[in-house]
């Protein structure tokens, strides 16, 4: 079916050749198409609110308050890290690049930790975050043993382990002793 048959403005039709219409409008012909099916043709429970939209949208993955304050710690008796290197595989969030040492800091809910906070699942399509979460968890597995392989340590800190933050430093300092 072809979104000119639905109606739907075209370069030659009248509605964009009115200034209003066409103000309204992205200028590139394909964008305006894939606007216009999108409006048109997916249901509408399919569509995120713009609540959800904005919420997931404020989901950080740098800078995040937990790598923050694992920085704020290993700067206190470990300084010299780098931050994100893309050259290493799963792009760790801390490297000390002359310890071979990766660091990745990850949330508990997005990474499935065994922790309670970690397992609870979402009642609401539940089925996606259950496959959402487990190719989290492979990809993390997967990340983890090609940085082994390459000849580096990788280290997970998890979002629920910052609640103690004394065993947390003894753990990071065994790293580095």
């Amino acid at each position: 079916m072809s979104l000119a048959a639905e109606g739907a403005p075209t370069p030659q039709s009248p509605e964009a050749k009115d200034p209003s219409a066409v103000a309204k409008w992205p200028k590139s012909f394909a964008v305006r198409y894939k606007v216009e099916v999108e409006r048109r043709f997916m249901p509408q429970f399919l569509k995120p609110s713009p609540e959800r939209s904005a919420v997931m949208r404020a989901v950080k993955s740098r800078d995040t308050k937990p790598e923050i304050a694992v920085r704020a710690m290993l700067r206190s008796f470990a300084p010299g890290y780098r931050l994100c290197r893309a050259d290493l595989p799963g792009k760790p969030d801390i490297v000390y690049g002359h310890r071979k040492l990766a660091i990745f800091v990850h949330g508990c809910f997005w990474h499935g930790h065994d922790c309670p906070r970690g397992a609870r699942m979402p009642q609401t399509n539940a089925e996606y975050w259950r496959a959402k979460i487990a190719r989290n968890r492979a990809r993390d597995l997967a990340a983890s043993a090609a940085l082994t392989s390459m000849g580096w340590r990788a280290l997970t800190v998890y979002e629920c382990e910052l609640k103690d933050p004394t065993a947390l430093r003894a753990r990071l300092g065994a790293e580095f002793a």
